[in-house]
């Protein structure tokens, strides 16, 4: 059996036999710890978990095929456009609304909140009590624990490996550490119909039915083959995604001396029509009155090729635009699932993450040199030299 509980960083065994913590809280006649002066800071780091369009935090956080993620209020009165406002790119559902949440963002939310009343100044109380000021924390069963709680608790899960910690060496530890130490601590669990709510963990992966299973169903249902370790399999998809992710970074570099070389062409574009404006102007003022309506049709004959210009450009920029958008917001989702992500997110996510990113590879810049020349002024020149 494993041990019968885990404490950090230190734990002994009283008289009856259950694990009893050491040294912890406050003592009778020992002033209790005063929290550190300077809290670590939160909301900086982790902005990305909110929406992206109204920075907010939201429970029903959505997934886009671009790689963005917006919440339903934003989606809503996105409604009657049917594009993502960040980089409008088309929404593929009739409703609007997409089908995928991002459970990673939703569960770094809530992750995130049980550390603020760790930070708070006045810490956390214990979640079953309600009464006493909380000094462990136990990631296993995620509740707040007071000394006297903490005991019957290690008595009744004495047979269970929980990993709990001290509130206090929580409060020192930074977001980072301990968003990355919830992700350890949580369970895969068995993906067959009524399983997971029995808590059945899973810790094998069937790669015929793409699916987590537990030992049970492994053994029992003789469909099921070939297996490998559950483990082995997020690691393998987390790797496919950051393969992915660098391919991407390379690419993006095409996309973005594309967009670069785009921008340029609508300057130069802007800078010739300027210049013959300017002329036809000159040549117009020479012949005073007499062919004022001449004038009138050549400067209607240069706006017009500069608009055409302008709405061409427009458009591959918008589009090139759109395209580096998803880019940094697949880069940057792929590096939050490496970084905070749990296994069951990873496994629920990775396969539409994978699909919006090879999309993406198979995208290819255009290709500037090879372009017709908008808003020639050919025609304009010519009767400028007649005239």
């Amino acid at each position: 059996l494993p041990p019968a509980h885990t404490l950090s960083p230190t734990s002994h065994l009283d008289g009856s036999g259950t694990t009893a913590p050491t040294d912890m809280g406050p003592q009778p006649g020992t002033p209790p710890c005063s929290p550190p002066s300077q809290q670590p800071a939160v909301e900086d780091d982790f902005q990305f978990v909110s929406c992206e369009r109204c920075r907010k935090e939201s429970p029903n956080l959505k997934l886009l095929t671009c790689l963005h993620t917006l919440c339903l209020d934003c989606l809503s009165e996105n409604k009657p456009i049917g594009q993502c406002p960040v980089c409008r790119t088309a929404i593929p559902q009739a409703s609007g609304i997409p089908n995928m949440d991002n459970l990673l963002f939703t569960n770094l939310q809530a992750r995130l909140s049980i550390y603020k009343k760790i930070s708070d100044s006045g810490g956390p109380s214990c979640s079953r009590c309600q009464g006493e000021a909380a000094t462990v924390w136990c990631s296993e069963c995620e509740e707040f624990l007071c000394t006297k709680c903490f005991e019957d608790h290690q008595w009744f899960f004495k047979k269970r490996s929980h990993e709990a910690k001290k509130v206090e060496e929580l409060r020192a530890d930074s977001a980072h550490r301990f968003l990355e130490d919830t992700r350890k601590s949580c369970n895969l669990f068995c993906s067959s119909p009524g399983h997971a709510n029995q808590g059945h963990i899973s810790s094998i992966y069937c790669k015929k039915c793409k699916r987590a299973l537990c030992c049970s169903c492994a053994l029992l249902d003789s469909h099921h083959a070939p297996f490998c370790d559950i483990h082995s399999e997020t690691r393998r998809r987390q790797e496919e995604l950051g393969t992915l992710s660098r391919e991407l970074k390379q690419k993006r570099n095409g996309f973005e001396a594309t967009y670069a070389g785009l921008k340029d062409e609508a300057a130069r574009l802007e800078r010739v029509q300027r210049e013959m404006r300017e002329l036809i102007h000159q040549r117009v003022e020479q012949l005073v009155g007499l062919i004022r309506r001449e004038e009138e049709e050549l400067l209607g004959l240069v706006e017009a090729k500069q608009e055409q210009g302008r709405r061409e450009l427009s458009r591959e920029l918008e589009r090139v635009e759109g395209v580096l958008r998803r880019m940094e917001a697949g880069e940057q989702l792929v590096e939050k699932m490496n970084l905070y992500a749990t296994e069951q997110e990873v496994m629920d996510m990775q396969p539409f993450i994978k699909d919006s990113l090879e999309e993406l590879q198979r995208l290819q810049p255009p290709v500037t040199g090879d372009r017709t020349q908008p808003g020639d002024l050919t025609e304009c020149r010519a009767r400028l030299q007649a005239l």
